[in-house]
């Protein structure tokens, strides 16, 4: 075979490959935005920058703040790119896994790894202790904001992982008599009067409302990312790839399922048109949408350990791709 013939086979296979890609929804149209940053685990639009949170290179900090500007030139060598620092707290050395960001006050709010603390970084720089008294906050999208501003948290109850840094107030001992395990979402409002550290052990939640053994905690999903949804919708993600929906008025639903797989570290973001947008996570390295109808869609695969999205104002999609130490661009979501 010559040249020119193998050149034309070549050809041939790779258009044969984009055809197939398009065919089962997958976009081929990605843009590398930053490189050179070690394991990105949490992203944020803010405006016209992309935040990114790391663990940190060196081990030596609690995690480390990238800022990213959107409008210059891309792609972007965070190595050589300033940085903020976050110190670790206190002796337990706990490292940050969820993150938050306001859009009003652009504060960021930020839940340590699996433990018990959330913590809010100032836009100012201020770095302080906002809440105490959960029980076990996951990495990844376990904190966010709704429309209305109010932080929506994911707490997980289970008193053989970890100890409740609070006695329950009356009316919530079931937790405690009970041995109760199960998911808890508290949906507070940032409201200035109320001193701080807020203390959530003394907060009743939003989920569940009712509660006194029938269902058992053991029977509750496993619940690590949340989307608010509307005005006061929610929905979740569990580990096993379950998608439930929260409604206004209590009732806490099965919506849809994700394609097979163990769903962790993964993050949920609501689009304008109503779809859902998540990623795949440690595990699973595939971008999904879910249509206001529940019908499930593939945006990309194939990526490595993409651990946190984020949407700006154009619908186009980031990727923390923290395999590959990169963050990732994807077009618009279409429909």
């Amino acid at each position: 075979m010559n040249r020119a013939a193998a050149a034309v086979g070549v050809a041939v296979v790779l258009l044969g490959v984009a055809s197939l890609l398009q065919a089962t929804g997958v976009d081929t149209d990605r843009e590398v935005v930053a490189t050179g940053v070690s394991r990105p685990l949490q992203l944020a639009v803010d405006g016209g920058a992309l935040g990114v949170r790391t663990p940190g290179a060196q081990g030596d900090a609690a995690g480390e703040i990238y800022r990213v500007d959107l409008s210059g030139e891309l792609p972007v060598d965070l190595s050589r790119q300033p940085r903020i620092s976050i110190p670790f707290i206190d002796s337990r050395t706990a490292t940050l896994g969820s993150l938050a960001l306001h859009a009003g006050t652009r504060d960021l709010y930020l839940g340590e790894e699996n433990g018990t603390r959330i913590h809010r970084l100032g836009a100012d720089g201020h770095f302080s202790l906002y809440a105490t008294g959960v029980h076990r906050l996951a990495g990844g999208g376990t904190l966010a904001f709704d429309a209305a501003g109010r932080l929506i948290v994911v707490d997980y109850v289970d008193p053989l992982l970890s100890e409740a840094e609070e006695r329950p107030p009356p009316g919530l001992e079931q937790f405690r008599d009970e041995d109760y395990r199960g998911p808890l979402v508290f949906r507070l409002t940032l409201d200035p009067g109320i001193p701080l550290p807020r203390r959530l052990g003394r907060v009743a939640p939003l989920f569940p409302r009712g509660w006194g053994g029938k269902a058992g905690g053991a029977s509750l999903p496993r619940l690590i990312s949340v989307a608010p949804v509307g005005d006061a919708d929610l929905v979740f993600l569990t580990s096993a790839g379950e998608v439930y929906r929260l409604h206004a008025g209590g009732s806490f639903l099965l919506w849809t399922r994700l394609p097979r797989g163990q769903y962790n570290r993964t993050q949920m973001i609501a689009a304008p048109d109503g779809s859902i947008i998540v990623n795949g996570g440690f595990h699973v390295g595939r971008i999904f949408r879910i249509g206001p109808d529940g019908n499930v869609s593939t945006l990309a695969s194939n990526l490595a350990d993409p651990e946190s999205i984020a949407l700006d104002g154009h619908g186009r999609i980031y990727v923390a791709e923290s395999s590959l130490h990169r963050i990732m661009r994807l077009p618009a979501s279409r429909p």
